[in-house]
């Protein structure tokens, strides 16, 4: 195993700390890792330009390279393209349902232009992460933090958070 390889194994374990049950690659934050010149450059985009936790997933990504012996590294954060929840990987999907968190559904690629004004909100089919059913409803429209929506299940009447589709 070379050392670029080394390095991305390292960081691709480093966990979300909003979410502890993905990585920052299962959430398609972490976006690319590079070794120049002895250096560790690790990429990040958050999954908004103002999200609190940057701080601690840099501090994270350090501190594992460095316990993997690797001490200079920088890690950069890039806005552009934006993050979107498209890049959680079906790996990531499935341990979100496995913790009871409904993981958003996929949007696909954006049309190029301006943006349609709605302003009906879509019609939501959540299905339950515990028991499946598609008979959920929304409680509230944010959870314990503002990128999850808090709903109930009709069948099992287990409440659960769904990660909004952004």
């Amino acid at each position: 195993m070379g050392v670029l390889d080394e390095v991305r194994e390292v960081a691709e374990q480093v966990a979300d700390p909003e979410l502890p049950v993905l990585t920052l690659a299962d959430l398609g934050v972490l976006r690319d890792v590079a070794v120049r010149d002895g250096r560790v450059v690790v990429t990040i985009t958050p999954t908004y330009s103002g999200c609190p936790a940057v701080e601690e997933m840099r501090a994270d990504l350090r501190a594992r390279l460095a316990e993997a012996g690797h001490h200079d590294v920088e890690v950069r954060t890039v806005l552009h393209p934006a993050w979107t929840t498209d890049w959680i990987t079906d790996r990531g999907r499935r341990r979100l349902a496995e913790y009871g968190i409904a993981p958003p559904s996929r949007i696909g690629p954006r049309a190029a232009g301006p943006v349609p004004l709605n302003l009906t909100p879509p019609s939501r089919r959540v299905p339950c992460p515990r028991c499946g059913s598609p008979r959920t409803e929304e409680l509230s429209h944010f959870g314990s933090t503002a990128c999850k929506a808090l709903r109930r299940c009709a069948d099992c009447r287990e409440p659960f958070e769904h990660l909004k589709e952004i």
